[in-house]
């Protein structure tokens, strides 16, 4: 079976150790293991320069938690980390004061700014770092060219309205300031990386991650071609809902709705994201079991979606798999 996942940060890499632990790949590998093919489409809307290092939040986290270093408390960065360089950079007075490296993260940004200062691009760079981690997927930035998110503000320091990056919006501020609007800069050029839209057009299914609807798949839908390919390709498409309850599983999602105008609820979202049969990318959605949801021409089923486990997650992935048709 081929499956490809559209993810984001923390969420989304939990959601794929799901997936792992469903087909028997990476850290829960066994004999059937090789007979699935796991690929992930990931958000890099995130990504920013800072200290003169190109850094890919969603993209390590993905590639740590799947290596097995994440750290489990935070749910990024590695574990059993320690802060150094960041002390000595804030001793020196360096902006940014409010984004922390670590020591050992600070290793990953320093191999990708080379790389990528030589002239490689950010797909073959992932590829290069994964080999260090074997994530036991492969592990796909959705673009190799720029396309940051950005987020237009009203300061509240001097009330002037500006577009910030979505990591100062999301740090810094906490989501917490008067916000108008998001911007993907860099999306009306550029177009989805090598690989992205195969991986999307022969899989056997495509599973939208319960990930931030708006700035990590979002994100990744408004890179050019990404949105044609789930529109046109054979596998049935799903998605989870990262509403339970009316709370979003975790992040900051019902921020970023309110700025857009959708509610944080399940139906709001998956109508947000419509019935492939329109002009929306969805064949099926499922919602949290209690929650409901009725989106025309999407077939909706309602199952636990609390990610407390790789095994818990791993039958959210068998129900999504069943809604689809599919059996691991």
């Amino acid at each position: 079976m081929k499956v490809t996942v559209l993810v984001g940060g923390v969420g989304g890499a939990r959601f794929l150790l799901g997936v792992q632990h469903l087909l028997g790949l990476g850290q829960f590998s066994d004999s059937t293991g090789g007979e699935h093919e796991l690929t992930a489409v990931v958000n890099i809307g995130d990504d920013a320069w800072m200290f003169g290092l190109r850094i890919c939040p969603d993209l390590d986290t993905c590639m740590y938690t799947l290596g097995g270093a994440v750290d489990p408390e935070r749910g990024w960065g590695h574990r059993n980390e320690t802060w150094h360089a960041k002390e000595e950079l804030a001793a020196y007075g360096v902006q940014p004061d409010w984004f922390g490296l670590g020591d050992r993260d600070l290793a990953t940004h320093l191999v990708r700014t080379q790389m990528l200062r030589a002239g490689y691009p950010l797909s073959q760079v992932t590829e290069a770092l994964c080999k260090r981690w074997s994530p036991g997927a492969r592990l796909l930035p959705a673009s190799d060219d720029r396309c940051e998110t950005h987020v237009v503000v009203t300061d509240p320091d001097d009330g002037q309205t500006r577009a910030i990056h979505f990591q100062e919006w999301w740090v810094r501020h906490r989501a917490k300031v008067p916000t108008h609007s998001f911007a993907f800069i860099g999306a009306d050029e550029a177009t989805a990386g090598p690989g992205v839209v195969e991986a999307i057009e022969t899989a056997d299914v495509v599973l939208i991650a319960p990930s931030n609807p708006v700035v990590s798949i979002g994100a990744i839908l408004n890179v050019g071609g990404i949105r044609a390919a789930l529109r046109t390709t054979k596998a049935p498409v799903i998605g989870y809902s990262p509403i339970i309850g009316g709370k979003p599983l975790r992040g900051m999602a019902d921020e970023c709705l309110s700025v857009i105008g959708v509610a944080s609820t399940s139906e709001a979202v998956g109508a947000h994201y419509g019935a492939r049969s329109g002009t929306g990318i969805l064949d099926g959605w499922l919602i949290h079991e209690g929650d409901h949801a009725e989106i025309p021409g999407v077939d909706v089923r309602a199952v636990p979606l609390l990610m407390r486990d790789p095994a818990a997650t791993a039958e959210m992935v068998r129900a999504g798999l069943d809604l689809a048709g599919l059996k691991p």
